[in-house]
């Protein structure tokens, strides 16, 4: 798939998306980033702001195997990556979880307990599942979008640092601007299913061999030593910022780097500019810094403080 193929496939499905999660159109386009950056995502928006909704419409569009996984606390391990059974023949037969789906959906991730967080977590880094000492690849695109609630603590273990790691992009979904939430409204009056996928005319324009070609097409998109040294600088001011008590790691400048030759790709480009670089920071650091507890207290965020990051570094000619 060439560049220009890339981008027009991505526009079709960025379009069929946009049938039905409406009012979400730069949280369709990080998405799309993060399935060519081979990167998992983290959506943090309260209920109703159709999180679920973009992650089953995007597996239709794209014509792959589809996995619901809902969070509790009472979920084990197994419940995700399967069991070995005991067969009539006295052999143990292996039964794949839903985690063997090439896009899952882990709702509410931050209700189970870290043991089985930690499951799906580490099989989001290795891409392979081990069960009984037996190793199981999981399928080639296979990506995670994990969902949390923002506002409910009660019964929730949230995720530590060095798990919101390994999310390629936490992506804040906020609620849909006016004219967006009208046809929403709109829609639901018409007496239109919105979860009724193939009725709204959301069908197959790509599949996974499609994501896969693509995939390796951004990996060869270049990255000069100016961009880079950008990414780098970027870097070593969130260290420097003394509002944040935790920079950003080499993994997270390097995970920037990928997920800007991925977005210079969809935008039909073999190379990468700053602007893209800022285009896409705050989705994939704002969960790689701290917060110090008096600048939170304070009504900082990680966004706000990144912008000031933005602002004091300088941009390459």
């Amino acid at each position: 798939m060439g560049g220009a193929t890339s981008a027009r496939d991505a526009r079709r499905i960025f379009e069929a998306l946009k049938t039905v999660v409406l009012g979400q159109d730069q949280a369709l386009r990080d998405v799309m980033v993060c399935l060519l950056a081979r990167g998992h995502v983290l959506l943090e928006g309260v209920p109703g702001t159709a999180k679920t909704l973009l992650v089953r419409a995007l597996a239709l569009a794209l014509d792959v195997k589809y996995a619901r996984i809902q969070f509790t606390p009472d979920l084990m391990p197994a419940d995700i990556t399967g069991i070995s059974m005991l067969t009539g023949s006295h052999d143990f037969t292996f039964r794949p979880g839903p985690i063997f789906a090439d896009l899952v959906l882990a709702d509410e991730i931050n209700r189970a307990p870290a043991k089985t967080q930690a499951a799906l977590l580490e099989a989001m880094q290795e891409r392979t599942v081990t069960v009984d000492g037996t190793t199981h690849p999981l399928p080639g695109v296979f990506t995670v979008f994990a969902t949390q609630n923002p506002v409910e603590f009660e019964g929730t273990y949230p995720l530590p640092e060095a798990q919101l790691d390994r999310f390629l992009f936490k992506l804040v979904v906020t609620y849909p601007p006016p004219d967006e939430e009208r046809r929403v409204i709109r829609m639901h009056d018409a007496g239109r299913d919105p979860h009724d996928l193939a009725a709204l005319g959301v069908s197959p324009v790509a599949n996974a061999d499609d994501i896969r070609s693509a995939a390796a097409g951004a990996v060869r998109v270049s990255l000069t030593d100016d961009v880079l040294g950008y990414v780098l600088g970027l870097a070593a001011e969130t260290r420097r910022t003394p509002s944040f008590s935790l920079g950003v790691s080499p993994r997270g400048a390097a995970m920037l780097a990928v997920a800007s030759k991925a977005w210079a790709y969809l935008s039909g480009r073999d190379f990468v500019t700053p602007d893209d670089v800022k285009a896409l920071l705050k989705p994939a650091w704002r969960h790689r810094v701290v917060l110090r507890p008096e600048v939170e207290l304070e009504g900082g965020t990680p966004d706000s403080i990144l912008d000031g990051v933005v602002e004091r570094v300088p941009v390459p000619r």
